[in-house]
């Protein structure tokens, strides 16, 4: 059944994916269509308004020659008024003039140097009942000829009283080149464009399919794992169809169901908690980076390259990186099983050097170290003793107010019998009475941030150590939290 649905699920995906690619391909093709149409509407309109500014300019010329000629206006003189004039015009409008008669004859032409190729001396009787029956006594012919466009416009020659001389013949040739370059061109650039909108619509397209069937994707897998007298969760309703809507309110439905016949709250505390564990690993993963961060801060505060003992302080200042490096991989290890730490790598070590060392990574003024001994040799992980000391003094720090006067930190270390103590004290606000009994419990923090694993787990290294970690606190006066270790040699081990 799961497979079959999930099957259904990847063709539906692959229906939705092509349709949103097609739907790309097609409107980019409507897009370049449209745009070279739009190219190619504004070329004509371009060429047409220029024929009427040169028409109407011409026009403008004819009529001030007639009205100021010698000669009787009538069709017999046309070709004497304009046997002087008719080259002149086409000079300076750029264009070829014809002047017919009103039986469409040729009368005069200034075609000897402006000439447009195959087109008739003659006008046609189409043409002429054309002009006679425009309301404005005009027509514009468009001809293509030997892969050009040929625009001729046709207009009366009237005389002061507004009676037809003749015929003005006016051939306009149009010049696309440019635009047919430009419509090339952003073709091209279309193309490019089109080539990465392409792929990016299939990227989107793969994961806005995806994204449209999740829904589906998640009841089919939700379905699929609902078992009798388990947690059940619902499912979020982010889907604004309203089939998969219906679909997701009964899958609900029937969670409800269950739950109120087989109240399993045991087994949903249990699971809850290790999500909440899982969610806690980049917090303990996090604590050894500060203490780097800070040892890397104060080793360049500190740093003096004519130092003599440089060398040495550098050696230190790797050490102390390499240590917390491995306390960090000792955390991921340790993770693996909360409840039972894994073994630990024991080395003979110098306690009281280690814990000091430790404390070199804080920068907080007010810390204090106070020992019995110089030397307190014991055997114990170096990196999981770093722990202890780092994550108590962190602690310590974040408990005292940002606006105490006078803040400490005091970090002790004695041995008694044979026993290692430790000692970490500091005059924050204290642990209230209802979180004493909580302080140890996996998910206990009273901070805003940290998932509150840090004390069971050192609870947890320091109890595979047949030790013991205790504290006394008083609200509003401080904490002082007491490690003790057994001092373990080869000979105890």
């Amino acid at each position: 059944m799961k497979d079959e649905f999930l099957l259904k699920n990847f063709s539906l995906r692959n229906r939705i994916f092509f349709s949103l690619i097609f739907l790309s391909i097609i409107s980019s093709v409507l897009i370049s269509a449209v745009s070279v149409y739009q190219f190619r509407e504004e070329a004509r309109n371009y060429h047409q308004y220029r024929l009427e500014r040169k028409e109407l300019a011409i026009n403008e010329n004819i009529n001030y020659i007639l009205t100021t000629t010698s000669y009787p206006v009538t069709t017999e003189n046309l070709a004497l008024i304009f046997k002087d004039k008719i080259h002149e015009l086409a000079a300076i409008h750029d264009t070829e003039i014809n002047i017919h008669d009103l039986s469409g004859n040729m009368i005069i032409s200034s075609r000897g140097n402006f000439s447009v190729d195959n087109i008739s001396n003659t006008l046609s009787p189409i043409v002429l009942r054309t002009i006679q029956l425009s309301h404005n006594k005009r027509f514009v012919d468009i001809q293509d000829l030997d892969k050009s466009r040929i625009r001729i416009a046709y207009s009366f020659l009237k005389d002061n009283k507004f009676k037809p001389l003749g015929i003005l013949k006016i051939p306009y040739e149009e010049k696309t080149e440019f635009y047919e370059n430009e419509i090339q061109n952003f073709m091209v650039k279309f193309g490019q464009v089109y080539v990465i909108m392409l792929i990016m619509s299939i990227a989107i397209s793969y994961f806005l399919s995806n994204y449209i069937i999740q829904s589906l994707k998640d009841i089919s897998i939700r379905i699929t794992s609902t078992e009798l007298g388990q947690k059940n969760e619902k499912i979020e309703n982010t889907s604004t169809s309203k089939e998969i809507t219906a679909l997701i309110n009964a899958y609900n439905d029937m969670v409800d169901k269950l739950e109120d016949s087989y109240h399993k709250l045991a087994q949903t505390e249990r699971e809850q908690a290790w999500r909440e564990m899982a969610k806690q690993v980049a917090h303990e993963i996090k604590n050894p980076l500060t203490p780097m961060r800070l040892t890397v801060q104060s080793f360049e505060r500190k740093f003096d390259p004519q130092d003599p003992d440089i060398r040495a302080k550098l050696k230190e200042f790797s050490l102390v990186l390499i240590q917390q490096i491995d306390t960090m991989s000792s955390v991921a290890t340790a993770f693996s099983s909360f409840a039972s730490m894994p073994a630990q790598k024991d080395e003979t070590i110098n306690v009281v050097k280690t814990v000091k060392l430790s404390l070199d990574i804080f920068n907080e003024p007010y810390i204090t170290f106070t020992t019995t001994k110089d030397e307190i040799i014991s055997k114990i992980d170096q990196t999981q003793l770093i722990r202890i000391i780092t994550n108590l003094v962190k602690n310590a720090i974040q408990a005292i107010p940002e606006d105490t006067v006078k803040p400490s930190v005091e970090v002790s270390i004695e041995q008694e019998a044979n026993d290692v103590i430790i000692k970490v004290t500091d005059n924050g606000t204290g642990i209230s009475q209802e979180n004493i009994n909580k302080v140890f419990e996996p998910k206990f923090t009273t901070k805003t941030s940290g998932m509150g694993l840090g004390l069971g787990i050192i609870k947890n290294i320091v109890e595979n150590y047949n030790g013991s970690i205790t504290f006394t606190t008083k609200t509003n006066i401080g904490t002082t939290f007491t490690v003790r270790l057994p001092i373990l040699s080869n000979d105890n081990n």
